[in-house]
């Protein structure tokens, strides 16, 4: 998205943003969803890092990468994967380590 630009948005993703703006418990999306209507209101990057007290590094990051047609891009993809090091069976096999008495093992 152009960063001078005013007015880059449709009149629908304006809306679409503005609705999840309101409904999303997530301050890290509401941020996300603020950084791009203010640019779509023609705020430079360095005006919108100092009003929102965040880095001018994520507004151009955010500039750039969200998507307003797909909300989801706003997200943080890490929290969706669930990605674990340790699966269940580790865990299990650990637990039962660690209740074994030093003694028992021999030192």
């Amino acid at each position: 998205m152009p960063a001078s630009v005013k007015n880059f948005l449709t009149p629908e993703q304006v809306s679409t943003l503005q609705q999840a703006l309101k409904e999303s418990a997530l301050p890290h999306v509401r941020e996300r969803i603020l950084i791009l209507l203010l640019q779509n209101d023609g705020k430079p990057q360095h005006q919108i890092a100092r009003f929102l007290g965040c880095s001018p590094r994520t507004v151009a990051h955010w500039c750039k990468y969200g998507d307003p047609d797909k909300l989801e891009s706003l997200h943080n993809k890490r929290k969706q994967e669930h990605y674990r090091k340790a699966s269940p069976e580790y865990v299990k096999r650990l637990l039962e380590v660690i209740d074994i008495e030093p003694a028992a093992l021999g030192y």
